[in-house]
C-alpha cells in the first residue's frame, strides 16, 4: 500500500511538473490563454463540485461568488491599492462571510426551493453591480485593474498568469482531498448519502453543510480574485445566468462527487466551444447538449465518483474461485 502511494505521489508530481514546464515551450499566446481559463474553470468548477457533490446541495448561483470576488477585488485594488496575494485571501473571505448570509436561511430548504433561492442570489448579486454605478461603475465596469507583482517584478504575460492559476488548481485539489479523506469529508459523505441518517447519528446536517458552502464559495472568490487581475477589467457580463449554468455542466458532465470530475469536464467545455467559435451564441446549447448526452450515456459523469464501478462489475459478474474458497 505504501509504495502504491508513493508511486501515485511521484506520479502526480511528475504531472504538476510536467504542466509548470508548459510556458516554456508553448509559446502562442491564444494556446495559453485556453490553459488559463481551463485551470480557472477548474477551480470555479471545483469548489461548486465540493457544494453539489458532497453534501447534495444543489446550488447554482455559484457565478454570483464569483462576480463578489471579482468585483472585491478590483475595487480594492484600484481604491486602496491592495496587492493581488492579500486580495486572493479577501476575496475568497467576502463570498464565504456572503455565503453564510445566503446559506444561514436557505440551507434548510430542500430541493427546488434551495436552487431557486441560490440561483435569484446570483441574479441580485449581479444586478446590483449593475445598478451600483458610484462603486462599480454600472454597466461601464472596472477598467485598469493594476497588474500584480512578485518581488519587484510585475506579473503580465500569459504564461506567468498561467503559473498563479496551475498553482491555485493544485493548492484546491490537494487540499479537497485531505478534507474529503477527512472525519469533515465523512462526515459531508454521510449527509450526501442519507441526511436522515447522518443525523440519527449525531451529525449536525446544518453545521457542515454551512461550513462545506463557505469552503467552496472561498475558491468563487479566489477565482474572481485571479479573473480581474488577469483580464484586467471587470463587468456585470462575464457573470451572467449563462456562467453560473456553465460551471454546473461542467461539474455535471465532468461527474460530481469526485476530485477529478471537474478536472475533466472543465478540460471538456472550455475546449469544445473554442473548436466551434463560429457557433460561439450556441454556446448553452452546447453545454445543454453535452449534459443530455453524458446524463443518458453515464449518469454518473465522465469521471464520476461511480463512473467505473459498473463497468468494473460488468467485467467480474461473478466471485472468483478464490472468493469462493474463502467463502
Amino acid at each position: 500500500m505504501k509504495t502504491q502511494f508513493t508511486r501515485q505521489s511521484v506520479m502526480l508530481l511528475l504531472l504538476v511538473a510536467a504542466l509548470a514546464a508548459v510556458p516554456a515551450f508553448v509559446k502562442d499566446n491564444y494556446l495559453l490563454r485556453v490553459a488559463i481559463l481551463i485551470l480557472l474553470n477548474v477551480v470555479l468548477a471545483g469548489g461548486l463540485n465540493l457544494i453539489n457533490g458532497y453534501t447534495a446541495t444543489f446550488h447554482i448561483g455559484h457565478a454570483g461568488f464569483y462576480c463578489i470576488g471579482a468585483y472585491a477585488a478590483a475595487i480594492l485594488a484600484k481604491r486602496y491599492g491592495l496587492n493581488f496575494w492579500l486580495l486572493l485571501l479577501v476575496s475568497g473571505l467576502l463570498a464565504s462571510a456572503f455565503s453564510l448570509l445566503l446559506g444561514f436561511p436557505t440551507l434548510r430548504l430542500k430541493g427546488i426551493f434551495l436552487t431557486i433561492c441560490t440561483l435569484g442570489f446570483s441574479e441580485i448579486v449581479r444586478l446590483v453591480a449593475l445598478n451600483w454605478t458610484s462603486l462599480t461603475r454600472g454597466p461601464m465596469g472596472i477598467p485598469g485593474v493594476p497588474f500584480p507583482t512578485l518581488f519587484g517584478m510585475t506579473i503580465k504575460t500569459n504564461g506567468q498568469f498561467y503559473l498563479i492559476i496551475l498553482g491555485l488548481a493544485v493548492l484546491q485539489t490537494f487540499t479537497f482531498h485531505r478534507l474529503i479523506n477527512s472525519r469533515l469529508g465523512r462526515a459531508w459523505i454521510a449527509i450526501r448519502e442519507d441526511e436522515a441518517a447522518a443525523r440519527a447519528m449525531g451529525i449536525d446536517a446544518f453545521r457542515y453543510k454551512m461550513l462545506n458552502f463557505a469552503i467552496g464559495t472561498f475558491w468563487a472568490g479566489v477565482a474572481g480574485c485571479f479573473y480581474a487581475f488577469f483580464a484586467s477589467y471587470v463587468s456585470t457580463d462575464s457573470f451572467k445566468l449563462d456562467e453560473g449554468f456553465a460551471i454546473l455542466a461542467m461539474v455535471l458532465v465532468g461527474g460530481k462527487g469526485s476530485l477529478i470530475g471537474p478536472i475533466v469536464g472543465a478540460v471538456f467545455l472550455t475546449v469544445l466551444p473554442e473548436l466551434f467559435r463560429s457557433l460561439v451564441e450556441y454556446r448553452l446549447v452546447i453545454f445543454g447538449a453535452a449534459i443530455v448526452v453524458t446524463m443518458l450515456l453515464r449518469p454518473e459523469g465522465i469521471a464520476g465518483a461511480g463512473a467505473f464501478t459498473r463497468t468494473r462489475r460488468r467485467a467480474s459478474p461473478g466471485p472468483s474461485p478464490a472468493a469462493k474458497g474463502v467463502s
